[in-house]
């Protein structure tokens, strides 16, 4: 069967909230250092949330700026998808609160939980649902208030996050000038325990005896994570370049997710891209999880970075454990 559409990319857009919170901060609350983080991690400070923004706030002001520069009001959004594992309440999804924040009254909307590779995982699916011709444009979000789930006395997890979101406007276009030329997504269920917030589902509920243990904030096993998230975002991005015909030499940007810079310089080595090819922010806003890439490639689209034409590879690893890329033509 022949593609009627494809989709392209007609507005970014992205907001952190305005405290930062530095490491040096950090070293009062918790034993670690400034040195430690930044030369482990690669990270000097990270956003929070006040206690009066939720995850729909930090999304409301990035849909908001990608739709200005879509040049787009609210009422014309089709479809919201909101990428997030700190959804606003279990009921209803974070995208309804999102709809509700801008007015986009006429909108389907719904959320997706794939932790770090959910912005891959919603472009993946907004993509489908405008090719298939049921939608001209849609919204997609990620958006994380990850403060909200950090324990504060663990200084293994509590230095790695920070809050924001990012989002993009995608249009439906002629087949011929679709830009996600190939994609590549992937999970693993095995590997739940490595990166999880066990508490605060039905497995789970909340119990004072919870709250007490801490069970409701984010678990990781680093060690085990980082070999699994360099072999999978690379071997992903490998698959997408093959699929598009691509070579990783005509590819101007890598857009990783913003884990940790050990990973992220694993990926670039082992894909055999240059740094100055990989775009990094890490040290600005921590580990965003689903919002990480939409940010940064906000960042690029409105700094000129990214001219028309140009290939990208958007490739993430986050809890499921899940992962995947996508390659895209600007």
């Amino acid at each position: 069967m022949t593609q009627r559409y494809g989709i392209k990319i007609v507005g970014t857009g992205s907001y952190v909230p305005s405290r930062v919170l530095t490491n040096a901060e950090l070293e009062k609350m918790v034993d670690t250092t400034d040195e430690w983080i930044r030369t482990r991690t690669g990270i000097e400070e990270r956003h929070i949330a006040a206690d009066n923004e939720p995850c729909s706030a930090l999304a409301e002001q990035a849909c908001l700026r990608a739709l200005e520069a879509a040049g787009m009001t609210p009422e014309e959004v089709d479809l919201i998808i909101v990428a997030t594992f700190t959804a606003d309440a279990p009921l209803p999804n974070t995208a309804c609160f999102v709809q509700k924040r801008i007015g986009a009254t006429n909108a389907v909307c719904f959320s997706m939980e794939a932790a770090c590779s959910g912005f891959v995982y919603a472009m993946t699916v907004a993509a489908g649902l405008l090719r298939s011709g049921g939608f001209r444009n849609a919204l997609v979000v990620g958006s994380e208030k990850i403060s909200s789930m950090v324990d504060w006395t663990d200084r293994n997890t509590c230095v790695l996050f920070g809050d924001g979101a990012g989002a993009v406007v995608l249009k439906r276009v002629d087949a011929a000038h679709d830009s996600l030329r190939a994609f590549k997504l992937g999970a693993d269920g095995r590997y739940t325990d490595l990166l999880q917030c066990p508490a605060g589902g039905s497995a789970m509920p909340v119990t004072p005896e919870v709250l007490a243990g801490h069970l409701n904030t984010i678990k990781m096993e680093g060690r085990e994570v980082f070999k699994l998230a360099v072999n999978a975002m690379v071997g992903a991005s490998q698959d997408v370049l093959k699929q598009g015909g691509v070579s990783i030499d005509q590819v101007r940007w890598v857009i990783p997710h913003q884990a940790n810079m050990r990973i992220i310089s694993s990926v670039g080595k082992y894909l055999g891209v240059p740094d100055e090819k990989v775009y990094v922010n890490l040290q600005r806003y921590g580990n965003t999880s689903a919002a990480s890439i939409p940010l940064a490639l906000d960042e690029l689209a409105r700094s000129g970075q990214i001219k028309d034409g140009d290939h990208l590879v958007l490739t993430a690893f986050g809890g499921g454990l899940t992962w995947g890329a996508i390659l895209l033509k600007w």
